[in-house]
């Protein structure tokens, strides 16, 4: 949507590129918006056993060829920040500007892979019920209940999504490198978009992080799913981008 100065938005795990429609009226009168189906969710199939986040960015690099873009801001949620990482490696003529939402340059720790075992047992066997508790996991805990139907929405929308592509997405991101260097080293401006009440990115440690990396943190109210937690927040600050 949109025309000018091009903006990537990749989504995270369990969501597609619908995550972002109430942003688009607003974003795409600034510039080209861009939202991509990662492999195994949304209209995306799956191409692999492993969706690895180098394979992902792959996946994003053939898009922005075939759309003829050199280059763009990229925004990635949760998964969606570690293919930005993957992509400001692998491509680092292609990322402009970086904003990291609701994600970290680090890998998975020892009991982070385990849990992500875990998982994948317990989706062969009732993955709606996965789907569901992970989502609502993911919001904080005073505003589950104020957004329960967007959180209902989001599941909805998860249910959808085949067995096999969550579970290879699931083994890409426990096997993900640590990218902390790369967001160190990345030449160009560069956000973390924090949440105070993360769950999944715990924000203190995350805004030493960003400072240590020279990375801008910025710190709003809510859990995981900014998007939906702190909507207005989210837009506010992709508008100054």
């Amino acid at each position: 949507m949109g025309d000018g100065p091009t903006m990537i938005l990749l989504h995270g795990f369990l969501e597609s590129s619908k995550m972002w429609d109430p942003l688009l009226p607003e974003l795409s009168k600034n510039g080209k918006i861009i939202t991509i189906d990662l492999p195994g969710m949304g209209k995306s199939g799956v191409v692999s056993e492993i969706h690895s986040m180098e394979l992902m960015a792959k996946g994003v690099e053939a898009v922005l060829e075939h759309l003829q873009v050199s280059g763009a801001t990229f925004i990635g949620h949760s998964m969606g920040g570690y293919v930005t990482l993957a992509c400001a490696e692998m491509f680092p003529n292609r990322v402009g500007k970086m904003v990291l939402l609701n994600s970290s340059p680090v890998a998975d720790s020892e009991e982070r892979k385990l849990n992500r075992n875990r998982a994948i047992k317990i989706i062969d066997k009732n993955p709606r019920a996965f789907i569901s508790m992970a989502i609502v996991n993911w919001a904080g805990e005073a505003t589950r209940e104020k957004f329960s139907k967007d959180l209902e929405h989001a599941k909805n929308n998860a249910y959808l999504f085949p067995v096999e592509g969550i579970k290879a997405a699931l083994r890409g991101m426990r096997d993900r490198k640590d990218r902390t260097e790369i967001l160190e080293e990345f030449p160009r401006e560069k956000y973390m978009f924090l949440a105070e009440d993360d769950p999944i990115i715990p924000v203190q440690a995350n805004i030493e992080l960003a400072e240590k990396c020279g990375a801008k943190p910025i710190i709003a109210s809510g859990g995981h799913l900014s998007i939906i937690e702190n909507l207005a927040a989210v837009r506010a600050f992709l508008l100054s981008v």
